[in-house]
């Protein structure tokens, strides 16, 4: 038997059917916790599971998407504040009213036109482009089209470290650039109603509470992989992953305290004893939080190239995990004495 360990209520105002009232509720039977939606469908009430299963965290995050979805869709909680975050400052409300703006009124040429030279200039720099500037940056960009430095210093993300590596090159991308707009940008709070900025805000945790979902997913098919034991090519294919991105969730994993010790032991034993012991004297002398300095005092200017680059790093991130778990150990027993 199901015992309901939580209920709310959720009305949605529609024209011609009055108030839709439905329901979601979590209930846990012989430890599976199940989340359930119950909306009416012609006069029946149909229930949609959206989770089932022993991970309180995953049911968490399912949670979270599921009622900013249904926030989005016009749904109202009875019993209010749920998948609230806390309130914002004034300064982070005037960014998410500059996004929103920019979402609402999108210059999609001028967008296309910035992303070009990004890509442009992250490959002269040798950078990923989201270091030059993020989506979100350009987003701004495009829409309220700075044409001074001191104009685009107003917009987020654009400090001064920022402007004075790219500002010069912006502006003039921007110079014959139409503008509707102007600065200072205090009237974007008059533009954008109430219900705009509610949508948007729902929109923005349901993207968020989704790549959350997919997160969760993915390590949870990262663990299964590693409990049968497969290789990190065996997990490629399995989990539809780089290696990189193995590499760096399995730093993650291990740090979580799960059990990853299986596979490192097994992709170490193609690596020779002196190299791991170079390795981890390397972390020793001079800290094991940046990657490349390690590559250069262990293999030398000629690991920076390649195939045999990625190699090297793949190295050094498993004997870094080994590190950090043996110092963590260390500090838990130099405090328990």
């Amino acid at each position: 038997m199901m015992n309901i360990v939580f209920l709310n209520t959720f009305e949605k105002k529609q024209e011609s059917e009055g108030i839709v009232t439905s329901q979601l509720s979590i209930g846990e039977a012989h430890g599976v916790w199940q989340l359930t939606w119950h909306e009416p469908d012609h006069g029946q009430m149909e229930q949609s599971v959206w989770y089932s299963g022993t991970s309180w965290e995953e049911l968490l995050t399912v949670f979270r998407h599921g009622v900013a979805v249904k926030l989005g869709e016009g749904f109202s909680p009875i019993i209010d504040g749920m998948a609230s975050d806390p309130e914002p400052s004034g300064r982070l409300v005037r960014s998410q009213l500059l996004a929103c703006y920019s979402d609402l009124y999108p210059n999609e040429a001028l967008y296309t036109l910035l992303s070009q030279w990004r890509r442009s200039r992250a490959t002269a720099d040798k950078k990923a482009p989201y270091f030059i500037a993020t989506n979100r940056m350009l987003r701004l960009i495009s829409v309220f089209v700075p044409q001074t430095m001191e104009e685009l210093h107003q917009l987020p993300g654009f400090g001064e470290n920022k402007v004075n590596l790219y500002g010069e090159e912006i502006v003039s991308l921007l110079h014959d650039a139409e503008r509707t707009t102007e600065f200072p940008l205090g009237w974007v709070k008059e533009r954008v109603s109430r219900d705009e900025y509610a949508q948007w805000q729902y929109k923005q945790k349901e993207q968020k509470y989704k790549q959350e979902m997919d997160r969760l997913a993915e390590q949870k098919r990262l663990l299964e992989g590693i409990q049968q034991g497969s290789s990190i090519t065996d997990l490629e294919e399995y989990c539809s992953m780089s290696r990189r991105n193995i590499l760096i969730a399995l730093e993650t994993l291990d740090r979580d305290g799960y059990d990853t010790e299986r596979l490192i032991e097994e992709e170490l034993r193609q690596v020779p004893m002196e190299e791991q012991a170079a390795i981890w004297s390397a972390m020793e002398r001079d800290g094991y939080r940046y990657l490349k300095p390690i590559l250069l005092e262990v293999y030398g200017d000629t690991g920076l190239q390649g195939e045999q680059a990625a190699m090297y790093y793949e190295r050094i991130r498993l004997v870094r995990i080994r590190y950090r778990r043996q110092r963590d150990l260390d500090n838990q027993q130099r405090q328990a004495g």
